[in-house]
């Protein structure tokens, strides 16, 4: 079928991108979904950091690309063998696909599944190859989803399924922002009764981080970013304190649970130093594959820290994102704060430039 997609020509194209546009909007064929895989519909689709790192040449990736791995939509039809899904249901993409057998898949959302780890860097789907072409030449996929498109034909391990109550917005954000940024509070360090949390970093996963603090219960929840608008925003989603990194570094502010989600290895070292004596560093932002940090072992050591990386929130999606969607229709996690605005396809590329200038937490194309 005929669908419309933006594709990732060449990584690493300087901005602005909004004049530069490495993305293009166009035609592009889809196959029909082959066995265990299904079409789905998009509805909605997050412009994530993630993406922006691939536009800016940070994540190797194979190009030509289309582009997008947060979204939510409607399936349209089945592939042979799926009995676990209905067309017309609601389902949310999540980007890291689990084969359900490897020894990853073993270690309860720890580690990455590997078979899903490939697939994913080969821009293919997890049951091998990729359905998408232009002018008959192949296009890959991004993360085994691509939902910068107005169709998307995945493994069904890519999506888990949600009730019709959950908007498109809040349903695309559930996949990846929340899974990531509350993820890492729910799974890799999940804080005990009177600890504090600290956010450092307030973009899409790190303000997700902060609301997952406060649904559940935690008492101290202290939030740090460069913006001062997204600070404000922070107060207003219950944080009990702000800061700036100076403000940081300068107070002598410690943690029990240190979540790092700005993804550079100045914002890791901040956390580090932000994190009390026994508490957890958990760092789930994606820096740059040559960045490097300073660590003192002996403080390590001394001060019986731990520090804890988290990809994708250390989730199993098809347990949490229930959990996340469950806690969204309670009024616990209002997940409709994270979006700054909705936009249309044919403005991704200038959705590239806001979020590099940290204008913007998530940007929603609606299809």
């Amino acid at each position: 079928m005929r669908i419309t997609g933006a594709v990732l020509e060449e990584v690493g194209r300087p901005g602005p991108w909004a004049q530069t546009r490495p993305l293009t909007v166009g035609d592009l064929e889809l196959d029909s979904p082959g066995a265990g895989e299904v079409l789905v519909e998009m509805e909605a689709a997050g412009v994530c950091h993630s993406d922006l790192s691939v536009v800016e040449g940070n994540r190797s990736r194979p190009v030509p690309m289309l582009l997008g791995h947060e979204g939510a939509g409607r399936v349209r039809a089945l592939g042979a063998k799926v009995t676990d899904l209905a067309v017309g249901q609601r389902v949310v993409m999540t980007f890291l696909p689990r084969c359900g057998e490897c020894p990853g898949c073993a270690t309860d959302g720890r580690m990455p599944c590997g078979p899903g780890s490939v697939s994913n860097g080969a821009g293919e789907l997890l049951g091998g190859g990729r359905r998408l072409s232009r002018d008959g030449s192949p296009v890959h996929h991004h993360l085994g989803v691509s939902a910068f498109a107005t169709h998307a034909v995945v493994d069904t391990r890519s999506v888990v399924a949600v009730e019709d109550d959950v908007p498109p917005d809040v349903a695309a954000v559930l996949g990846c922002a929340v899974l990531t940024g509350g993820g890492a509070l729910l799974n890799a360090a999940p804080p005990e009764p009177g600890q504090s949390v600290l956010v450092v970093g307030l973009g899409g996963v790190g303000m997700a981080s902060l609301l997952t603090a406060v649904a559940l219960g935690t008492e101290e929840v202290i939030a740090v970013d460069g913006v001062a608008a997204k600070r404000e925003q922070a107060l207003e989603l219950g944080a009990s304190r702000v800061l700036d990194p100076a403000e940081l570094a300068s107070s002598g502010v410690r943690a029990d649970v240190v979540v790092e989600a700005a993804g550079n290895a100045r914002a890791f070292e901040a956390a580090l130093a932000a994190t009390a004596p026994g508490g957890r560093t958990v760092t789930v932002g994606l820096p740059h594959p040559e960045a490097r940090a300073s660590v003192s072992p002996l403080q390590l050591v001394a001060e019986a820290r731990t520090v804890i990386g988290s990809y994708l929130g250390s989730a199993v999606p098809s347990r949490d994102i229930p959990v996340f969607a469950r806690w969204w229709r309670e009024g616990r996690l209002p997940v409709e704060a994270l979006v700054s605005s909705t936009i249309a396809l044919d403005q991704v590329n200038e959705a590239m430039d806001e979020l590099a200038a940290a204008r913007a937490i998530r940007q929603v194309i609606r299809f």
